[in-house]
């Protein structure tokens, strides 16, 4: 069922439910209450239930799916000055572009990855990823200490994070294999262009032109 979405789920359950609600009723009317009682419950578990998946599904909204090694953006740089650059990142497949000032010799980019578990990933739910922040980093710890530091969001953050519920109170979510935090970062330098892709084990970047690769080289 590799297109069936948590709303579909949502959808059957409350539909259940109305059903179990109808039945409730029914039985009710012939007086028939312990079958009445246990239709109600029965109904009012379906709607508990269809109510959670879909504020799983408002929540996976802010997360992209990841399937194999996926490309999802890509970090051109410009000299603004000694240890300052003009970051562009551009978003994979949108197209979507976003500016930073960055201070420091490397760039950083941060993400959120959510895992299922087997059952889970048999209806549709593979690992999804959501981008967290880009900042700037200093290859001395001198700097790194005392130097100006520039980080930026790249994801608002929602009402519920089922990262964050994941990782605070795992059992609430048996069907979450892994919650994680993933980074990669490498040098900044003047016409640099660095291609970003994600897989299940996390963020990965490569050297896309002359000058991150000259660049690369160097800070290796």
């Amino acid at each position: 069922m590799p297109d069936a979405t948590p709303e579909a789920f949502a959808i059957v359950l409350a539909a259940l439910g109305f059903v179990a609600l109808a039945i409730a009723v029914r039985r009710l009317y012939r007086v028939q209450m312990f079958a009445a009682t246990r239709s109600t419950v029965a109904s009012l578990l379906l709607f508990a239930s269809a109510a959670a998946l879909l504020v799983v599904s408002l929540n996976l909204r802010s997360y992209a799916r990841l399937t194999h090694e996926t490309p999802i953006g890509e970090l051109v740089f410009a000299a603004l000055g000694p240890q300052k650059f003009r970051a562009t990142l551009t978003r994979v497949p949108s197209g979507d572009e976003q500016g930073f000032v960055l201070y420091g010799d490397e760039w950083q980019l941060d993400a959120r990855v959510l895992k299922w578990q087997g059952f889970a990933n048999q209806f549709g739910l593979d690992a999804r990823y959501r981008l967290e922040r880009v900042s700037g980093r200093y290859r001395d710890i001198g700097k790194e200490r005392t130097a100006p530091r520039t980080a930026y969001e790249l994801a608002a953050k929602p009402p519920i994070d089922l990262w964050e519920v994941a990782s605070a109170h795992p059992s609430w979510l048996p069907f979450v294999d892994a919650s994680y935090g993933s980074a990669t970062y490498l040098p900044m330098a003047d016409g640099a262009r660095y291609r970003v892709t994600i897989s299940q084990t996390g963020l990965l970047a490569r050297p896309s032109n002359k000058a991150a690769e000259r660049a690369t080289r160097a800070w290796k």
